[in-house]
């Protein structure tokens, strides 16, 4: 069983958000996605100052099995990325919660945070 955080919200596309508190979020890939994937050998991150539209793509993962869209979980523009993710993309797979986020998103609408899935939500739909 794939590990669900509570402390984090969920778009059904597979993406998580961790609520920074301060208008920013930072988003990764769910425990479920990346198992899913296999293991991952290159990620392709967004542009620092991009604009991103949910549920449009924004980022790309790749596994030894397959190329797999990542998708906005909210509107906002990129404020960071994990630079960390060039030169060790498998962390993805080892700790998809901790250091594998992909971006940091400065929120347009801090109501886009109201649309995602909880935990118990995020959980029924992988079920």
């Amino acid at each position: 069983m794939s590990t669900i955080p509570d402390n984090l919200k969920y778009a059904d596309s597979h993406e998580w958000v961790l609520d920074n508190g301060d208008g920013t979020v930072t988003v990764g890939i769910t425990d479920h996605a990346q198992d899913l994937l296999g293991d991952v050998v290159y990620v392709e991150l967004p542009e620092v100052g991009a604009e991103v539209v949910a549920t449009e793509q924004f980022s790309l993962v790749e596994s030894v099995k397959a190329a797999s869209d990542i998708y906005a979980p909210v509107n906002g523009e990129v404020i960071a990325v994990n630079d960390a993710l060039n030169d060790a993309p498998e962390l993805i797979n080892e700790a998809p919660y901790e250091g594998a986020w992909i971006a940091k998103i400065k929120l347009s609408n801090p109501a886009d945070l109201d649309k995602l899935l909880d935990a118990a939500g995020y959980s029924a739909t992988i079920e």
